[in-house]
């Protein structure tokens, strides 16, 4: 038997402030591979931000220790670059890793 699909009621969605979303997508872009390897970022301000929303999230990026604010003016964009706290943070690569001649146990 298939089973039955419940649908998703309207009033149990919870819908995201503007602050949320941007946050979210910030958050998304630094937290990427290729952001925490190069160690920077270009955030791009897009149509939907409104100005209370941008300023509220670029606020709250510039209260963080360790990260540089570089203003795009002509393209609405604002560039964080940032260092390496220790070795402990750089990426992982190959040689990092040891490679183990055991079979495994099972």
């Amino acid at each position: 038997m298939a089973k039955a699909r419940r649908q998703a009621d309207p009033a149990d969605r919870q819908i995201m402030s503007g602050v949320e979303r941007l946050g979210l997508r910030v958050s998304s872009m630094i937290n990427h591979p290729t952001a925490q390897h190069q160690r920077w970022v270009t955030i791009h301000r897009l149509d939907t931000d409104g100005d209370r929303e941008w300023e509220e999230v670029m606020g709250r990026l510039a209260e963080t220790d360790d990260i540089e604010m570089i203003f795009n003016d002509e393209s609405e964009s604002v560039t964080l670059r940032w260092e390496a706290a220790s070795d402990d943070d750089r990426p992982a690569e190959a040689a990092d890793f040891e490679v183990l001649e055991e079979a495994p146990a099972f």
